[in-house]
């Protein structure tokens, strides 16, 4: 089984997610960098579809930008279609890291999620 990872190198969780998919064997067919060239609006909401999450998961809420563009009152007013553009226009905005065999999706690296999802296939 292969994955491809949407992060960003100097991101600490980011790095654990590598090693831990590298230490059982899961194979990372390809490695995206967020901030260079974030998800498209059509790409976010695919993976929000296999996810099954909420989208306000996607959103890396202790991010400067995050806070910056004061997102937390003002994601509430938006429609899903406007919160993905928001995504999709700043890499930042992402929480990471998001992978995805094409069929599952966790965002975030939770190790206990992991076991869960990826180690039992």
């Amino acid at each position: 089984m292969g994955v491809k990872v949407y992060g960003y190198d100097k991101c600490g969780t980011c790095r654990s997610t590598i090693k831990w998919l590298k230490a059982h064997d899961i194979e990372i067919t390809d490695s995206i960098a967020l901030f260079e060239t974030p998800p498209s609006a059509k790409e976010l909401a695919d993976l929000l579809q296999l996810s099954g999450f909420e989208i306000k998961k996607f959103f890396n809420t202790s991010g400067d930008v995050y806070k910056e563009m004061n997102l937390k009152d003002k994601l509430a007013g938006m429609s899903q279609e406007q919160m993905l553009d928001l995504l999709a226009s700043n890499g930042r905005l992402i929480k990471r890291p998001i992978v995805t065999d094409g069929h599952k999706v966790t965002v975030g690296f939770k190790e206990d999620v992991f076991e869960d999802v990826w180690a039992k296939g």
